[in-house]
């Protein structure tokens, strides 16, 4: 079974765009993942084949109307029945590595991409669509969200990557930030690769990288680190009710 990608969109022709090269593309190729675009004008029930509307209360901008993306949403559940329906959105909440993994390890998902001022709001109350955001940014539509998504999804597609353990210790996996890299040459610009990964001594060089990731996230990220101390202080559940008996 492949990974099913249903995007809808107003602009069908930006998928799978990069994704058709490189790693995402080869396994478009080798039919790993599939990349379905719906056009969200196909489901218009007027000659203009209109798809939004004029804000409630005013304000600037359009809307995209609820009963046009209802229309959309029913025929892409019918379609992909089991494909959890995920709506791209500035509102929506903050994307995680834990739950790219959970999307990429089943059948794919259904992707609805926003544009002008966004979505009715009744959508979400009527159909069952998860919001997620890509980050605390504004992007003039959510098909650039989608493809971040989407390779962020196949690249953990099993056969993707070269080796099975390639995206193990990347950042935000462990909960912190990755370690940084070097590579010849040894010495540039005066700058040398750290002794440490020159040693060859592994033992050292776990340390080395484990005490970067940590320095990096604590100094970078400092929302990671409070959430990674938190769940490294936290005691077994056991524990934590023997402590509360």
């Amino acid at each position: 079974m492949n990974f099913r990608a249903q995007i809808l969109t107003l602009y069908p022709e930006m998928f799978p765009g990069p994704l058709g090269v490189s790693l995402a593309g080869r396994a478009l190729a080798e039919g790993k993942w599939s990349c379905d675009p719906i056009h969200i004008r196909d489901f218009a029930t007027d000659k203009h084949r209109t798809v939004d509307d004029t804000p409630a209360g005013g304000g600037a901008g359009m809307v995209l109307r609820a009963d046009i993306l209802g229309l959309a949403i029913d025929q892409a559940l019918e379609t992909g029945p089991d494909l959890p329906v995920i709506a791209m959105t500035p509102r929506g909440a903050p994307i995680t590595q834990a739950r790219v993994r959970e999307l990429a390890a089943g059948p794919g998902a259904t992707l609805l991409c926003g544009r002008f001022e966004g979505f009715d709001e009744r959508i979400f109350e009527a159909r069952p669509v998860e919001q997620i955001s890509m980050g605390d940014i504004i992007l003039s539509g959510g098909e650039m969200g989608a493809l971040m998504l989407l390779d962020a999804c196949i690249r953990l597609l099993p056969g993707v990557m070269g080796a099975a353990s390639s995206g193990d210790e990347e950042s935000f996996e462990s909960g912190l930030l990755e370690y940084p890299h070097y590579t010849r040459p040894v010495e540039w610009e005066g700058r040398t690769i750290p002794e440490v990964l020159r040693s060859g001594d592994h033992a050292k060089i776990a340390a080395w990288r484990k005490q970067r990731a940590e320095d990096d996230t604590r100094l970078r990220r400092p929302d990671l680190w409070e959430r990674h101390i938190g769940v490294r202080d936290q005691p077994p559940s056991g524990a934590q009710r023997e402590k509360q008996d």
